[in-house]
């Protein structure tokens, strides 16, 4: 027993799992949204693909009337 700390609070040790980096808000913020990186890379070379094959692929217009 004498190497427990002295807690002159007593909640402290209550609330000392806040204090934990499983909780810190960097950490949430990250596992919020798994793969958002991702998603967006993903995304923006599919847009930049797409453009440059609809440009070298341009169809003549046709009249519809």
């Amino acid at each position: 027993m004498a190497n427990l700390p002295l807690y002159r609070d007593p909640w402290a040790k209550l609330d000392a799992w806040r204090k934990s980096p499983v909780f810190q808000k960097t950490t949430v913020l990250r596992n919020l949204f798994p793969g958002f990186g991702i998603a967006v890379v993903a995304f923006t070379a599919y847009t930049i693909a797409d453009n440059v094959y609809l440009s070298s692929h341009k169809k003549v217009e046709e009249k519809h009337h």
